[in-house]
């Protein structure tokens, strides 16, 4: 079995020997060859020229097993073609080209000739489906509606973004277009990567979890439903959303085919009450899981790393549609021989 078949048959739930493994954000500061790299070139340079952003995106699967590449990009990607660019400021964190702050700027956000501006997306991942030909999965991906809002609104990188969670009740009119405007811009830039050979994609609903609870459906989960619905029938669909425990039995019912899981939970006790829970009994819904080991643990050592993934693997045996991941994505501090005691303890681990 290829890697490619590995992580496709672990979306569909079928039984493995082992989990598939990849990392949110495994390519990017952790790896030398990266920092290498983005001495010479900006990082908005390494996502806009398809060559570069192939390479990025390949370095990891230089060094380690890992059965799917993920394309390197930004989902930031998608307001910038809208007509609101983003930079990373010289303190840190992201810095939008403006604030969105009325109706004439909203009325500017444009979702025409998306294709055309974003063409080097589908560059990069043509040019990486023929570099990895059937062997290994590959993967898009992009942020929720609610998560680009969120920075358009505040004009950067933001702890709570308030901003957003305000207009949401203050004035959902204003709220309604422009996540009606990101739906349509994410529906066409998805189907352009998967036109362009992509194998599943990822949606980050990163700042799902800031949204009061009864409000997640209406401000978040309504608008990633309808992107899943325009998307061809059963394409594989992974939907991250940190901090949405409480939700998760509404994702699985979103038409999602995978649900990654933070760190916060058990993530063989999420597969239990899904498998469990009657709504989706009802509806014949089963859904993969994928994570959810701690980020932090590889900036620790390997051993630690091999113990705690070796529990994580034992939780979830016997438990299929298992993809191994971390909860979030790794950190720029990680080792790199704690990403190769994580790769080699999930590729020789039996089930």
């Amino acid at each position: 079995m290829t890697s490619r078949e590995r992580f496709l048959a672990a979306c569909a739930c079928r039984p493995l020997e082992r989990p598939p493994i990849w990392i949110m954000r495994q390519a990017g500061r952790y790896l030398p060859e990266y920092r290498e790299l983005k001495a010479r070139h900006s990082f908005a340079h390494l996502v806009r020229t398809p060559a570069l952003a192939a390479e990025v995106t390949l370095q990891p699967l230089r060094r380690f097993a890992l059965d799917a590449a993920i394309l390197f990009s930004d989902i930031l990607v998608v307001p910038e073609a809208m007509g609101q660019g983003y930079r990373f400021r010289d303190e840190g964190g992201i810095a939008m080209e403006y604030r969105l702050e009325n109706r004439a700027q909203l009325d500017r956000l444009s979702t025409e000739d998306l294709r055309e501006k974003l063409a080097y997306v589908g560059k990069a991942l043509r040019l990486l489906r023929r570099q990895l030909g059937t062997k290994h999965a590959l993967l898009g991906f992009g942020g929720s509606p609610w998560t680009l809002a969120c920075y358009m609104i505040e004009g950067g990188g933001s702890e709570d973004f308030s901003r957003l969670r305000q207009l949401f009740v203050a004035d959902r009119g204003f709220f309604d277009t422009l996540l009606e405007k990101l739906t349509i811009a994410l529906i066409e830039y998805f189907k352009l990567q998967i036109e362009s050979g992509a194998d599943a994609i990822q949606i980050f609903d990163s700042w799902g979890g800031l949204i009061a609870g009864p409000d997640y459906e209406p401000a978040s989960l309504q608008w990633i439903r309808r992107i899943i619905a325009a998307l061809p029938a059963d394409f594989p669909v992974i939907l991250y959303a940190k901090g949405t425990s409480r939700h998760l039995a509404a994702q699985a019912a979103s038409g999602a085919r995978v649900l990654s899981v933070d760190g916060t939970v058990d993530l063989a006790a999420v597969h239990d009450a899904l498998r469990q829970d009657p709504a989706l009994r009802a509806q014949n819904i089963q859904v993969a899981l994928q994570g959810n080991l701690d980020p932090a643990l590889l900036s620790t050592t390997p051993a630690a790393v091999r113990d705690e993934t070796q529990r994580l693997l034992e939780s979830m045996r016997d438990r299929p549609g298992h993809i191994f991941n971390l909860g979030h994505g790794i950190q720029p501090d990680a080792s790199p021989e704690c990403v190769a005691a994580l790769v080699s303890t999930v590729t020789g681990w039996k089930n």
